[in-house]
C-alpha cells in the first residue's frame, strides 16, 4: 500500500465514521475537529481492518500521541511495514 493509498482510505475513514470532511493534514485532531479518546478507539480499530490484522497493546500505545492526519499515515506506513 502506498502513502497515497493510505492517504485516500484514511481520509474515508475520517469522513465516513467521524463526519470530518477534508480536514487538514496538520489540523490537530483534537483541537480543531474534538476528535476524542472513543474516536481513537474506533480509528484503531479501523486501522487493524485496513492492516487485516490486530495491533498489539504496544503498537496501540505508540499511536497515543498521533495528533494529526500525516501522524495517522506514518503510524499505518510503520504497521504496515512491521506487517510484511
Amino acid at each position: 500500500m502506498t502513502r497515497g493509498e493510505i492517504q485516500s482510505r484514511i481520509l474515508e475513514i475520517f469522513k465516513e465514521e467521524f463526519e470530518i470532511e477534508n480536514p487538514g493534514l496538520d489540523d490537530d485532531l483534537r483541537d480543531k475537529h474534538e476528535f476524542d479518546s472513543i474516536d481513537a478507539l474506533d480509528l484503531l480499530s479501523r486501522i487493524e481492518d485496513l492492516l487485516g490484522s490486530s495491533l498489539t497493546q504496544d503498537e496501540k500505545k505508540q499511536a497515543m500521541n498521533i495528533r494529526t492526519i500525516h501522524h495517522i499515515i506514518d503510524y499505518v506506513e510503520l504497521m504496515a511495514a512491521k506487517r510484511s
